[in-house]
């Protein structure tokens, strides 16, 4: 794996650009960095999620089940906590417990995505004490219609594992994080939603249920100041978002520039 980033990251020196799926408004002394270093190669044209509107095509492995957003109709205006650690990260039966029973402690209503190879090297399983307990506030899936999900009134805040693509949608949905990344970028990812944009909070990498409780009382705390900072920022980089993918906007022009450049380079 790191022979291929480094492949990857010495091959970008022969592009012509570099498109990058990000906006100003999120990235902008990174993206700056990058073009110092590539010589203004590189041009953010995200999030593709706002720019493809919807004429998105469905990638997902697994089957949607699009009835968590009949149970989410059902809820409390944000009062969920949405949880799924993506298509890639697995988990030991132990993490799998820490978090259920932590999720139980919280008290607070959840929609979880328990896909069946979650726990490593055997189908997931929940502790059945679990399951009874929290019967009433809780609903799984093998895998849901993320963006749909993160979008819904009902939900406020998102436990998730910090990839990239699950970022960008929580910032597009307005969704504040709880983040605890399982490898790649996601460990930057993290960094970068609790300490450089402060959207969200870090988890501790050895999961225990009183840091899941813990954190997800106080995400989905109203009265918290930090809280509510963590929300209003990430609306502002929730309609950073929207206007860079709009006319005149950052990554608008950035996506019309490239056509342009390769245009140009098709006619010579």
């Amino acid at each position: 794996m790191f022979q291929y980033f480094l492949n990857a990251g010495k091959s970008t020196h022969q592009a012509s650009l570099i498109l990058v799926n990000s906006f100003d408004d999120l990235e902008g002394p990174v993206l700056r960095h990058l073009n110092n270093k590539l010589s203004g190669k590189v041009l953010s044209v995200g999030p593709l999620l706002q720019s493809a509107g919807d004429t998105t095509v469905n990638t997902n492995i697994w089957k949607e089940e699009i009835q968590c957003l009949e149970w989410l109709d059902e809820q409390r205006v944000s009062s969920v906590v949405y949880v799924s650690f993506g298509s890639i990260t697995v988990l030991s039966d132990e993490q799998l417990a820490e978090f259920a029973w932590g999720l139980e402690a919280s008290n607070q209503p959840f929609l979880w995505v328990i896909r069946p190879d979650l726990v490593q090297g055997q189908s997931a399983v929940l502790p059945r004490d679990f399951i009874e307990r929290s019967k009433d506030r809780g609903f799984f899936v093998t895998w849901a219609p993320q963006y749909k999900v993160l979008s819904h009134p009902s939900v406020g805040g998102f436990l998730t594992h910090s990839g990239w693509n699950s970022t960008v949608e929580s910032i597009c949905a307005g969704v504040p994080m709880i983040c605890w990344p399982f490898f790649c970028e996601q460990q930057t990812n993290r960094r970068f939603v609790d300490h450089i944009w402060k959207i969200g909070f870090e988890m501790p990498e050895e999961v225990s249920r009183e840091s899941v409780e813990a954190l997800v009382r106080r995400l989905m705390n109203p009265d918290d100041e930090e809280v509510e900072m963590i929300r209003k920022n990430i609306l502002e980089l929730r309609d950073s978002a929207t206007l860079a993918c709009q006319v005149g906007g950052s990554s608008y022009n950035n996506m019309k520039n490239f056509f342009h450049q390769i245009l140009q380079e098709a006619s010579s």
